[in-house]
């Protein structure tokens, strides 16, 4: 598909759509962690698992749905992943305990995982490769605006009534965006399905690509920014709102943010043209520490402009090192994409829950200086890649 066509125009679109249903069901429960820990009387580590449960199911069904796309389509398995979350998604605000929250999470986590694990390969295969730094800003743009509707919805829900009626609106608005997908995206023309699935073979196709240092970079990099950017997020609303005395609505606008992610995922693929991708990844994971340490601000304005620094910085050198995948790996493409969306949402959930100790048990200057050493050694593994990137031009 070329850019000005019908069908580019439909597949962008529903991509749009699909990262606006998925992230904003993956992340619904973020805004509300400050509330869920007086409702339900639980630890701020506690209500965090609400997120970390969610992405660490995610992380673990990426393959196994990568694999289901051999056979059955990355278009059948993308639609289904995002139709059948949501709906699990509508059952969240009936539930009665955080055992019962973290379960269905799970749940819903395991079902997502499709979206992810296929929509890179999707658009690898249905678009011309010259529109294709384009295309997959504008999916990873969907999937900032998402971020943003999961949050900043139930937030605003939360000003006017219970947190149950703010999860209840936010799926619902997840779940028309699934529907909406449903309909627009267009019939793969170049997907041939394989005749036989053999899990293991794919195993072994996902365990070979951990043989180039290039690929296992970039799953490392997905692993260190996604659980340093998560964690920074799952906590910044404590902060906001036991420090700067934010009422919750209000500290659920720091996910405004997201837009400088939108703005800077969209402008990545101009940004490689100009500057190469390494030199972009290694941009994004510098400024990511910069922004980390400017937040560490004790002044509200200061702190705000470090994360807003921090967030269009992560957002530009994700949407590069996922691209940059597909261009590495030689054959097995939609098993490199796996590995590194494994890493990625791992990466959340394993920092994103071991942080939350961090948080509990020193001052804020203390997480972010954790925080900050987790960048710093994502900053010397962008350097190398950066550094590889040249010689091999060379």
């Amino acid at each position: 598909m070329r850019k000005g066509t019908p069908e580019y125009r439909r597949a962008t679109i529903a991509m749009l759509f699909v990262g606006l249903a998925v992230f904003s069901s993956l992340y619904a429960t973020q805004a509300l962690l400050p509330t869920l820990t007086i409702e339900l009387g639980i630890t701020p580590s506690e209500a965090a698992w609400t997120v970390s449960a969610a992405t660490g199911s995610l992380a673990i069904c990426v393959v196994p749905a990568s694999i289901l796309s051999e056979k059955f389509g990355r278009g059948r398995v993308l639609v289904i992943s995002a139709v059948a979350a949501t709906a699990v998604g509508l059952l969240l605000p009936l539930t009665q305990s955080i055992e019962q929250m973290v379960l269905l999470r799970t749940l819903q986590g395991a079902l997502l995982a499709g979206t992810p694990a296929v929509a890179m390969t999707w658009l690898s295969e249905e678009l011309d490769e010259r529109d294709l730094p384009g295309a997959m800003g504008l999916y990873i743009a969907g999937n900032t605006v998402g971020g943003i509707m999961g949050r900043i919805v139930p937030a605003f829900v939360l000003e006017v009534a219970s947190w149950r009626w703010a999860l209840a609106v936010g799926t619902m608005v997840s779940f028309a965006m699934a529907v909406a997908t449903w309909v627009l995206l267009p019939e793969q023309r170049n997907f041939h399905a394989k005749d036989t699935i053999r899990p293991a073979a794919e195993f072994r196709a996902v365990a070979g690509h951990l043989r180039n240092p290039r690929l296992v970079a970039l799953a490392v990099t997905a692993f260190l920014g996604m659980g340093v950017f998560v964690s920074m997020y799952n906590f910044f609303g404590f902060r906001a709102v036991n420090d700067f005395g934010l009422p919750p609505s209000l500290a659920g606008l720091a996910f405004l943010m997201y837009l400088s992610g939108t703005w800077s995922s969209a402008r990545a693929g101009s940004f490689v043209k100009r500057f190469g991708r390494g030199r972009v990844v290694l941009a994004g994971a510098a400024l990511m520490l910069v922004g980390a340490l400017i937040g560490a601000s004790p002044n509200l304005w200061a702190t705000l402009f470090g994360l807003l620094v921090f967030t269009a910085s992560f957002f530009a050198m994700h949407s590069t090192a996922s691209g940059w995948v597909g261009q590495i790996a030689e054959r097995d493409r939609a098993e490199a994409s796996s590995l590194y969306v494994f890493s990625y949402y791992m990466g959340s959930s394993i920092l994103g829950a071991a942080t939350g100790r961090a948080f509990e048990a020193l001052s804020w200057g203390g997480f972010v200086g954790v925080l900050a050493a987790l960048l710093a050694a994502l900053t010397v593994i962008t350097g190398w890649l950066a550094v590889t990137e040249k010689r091999r031009q060379a």
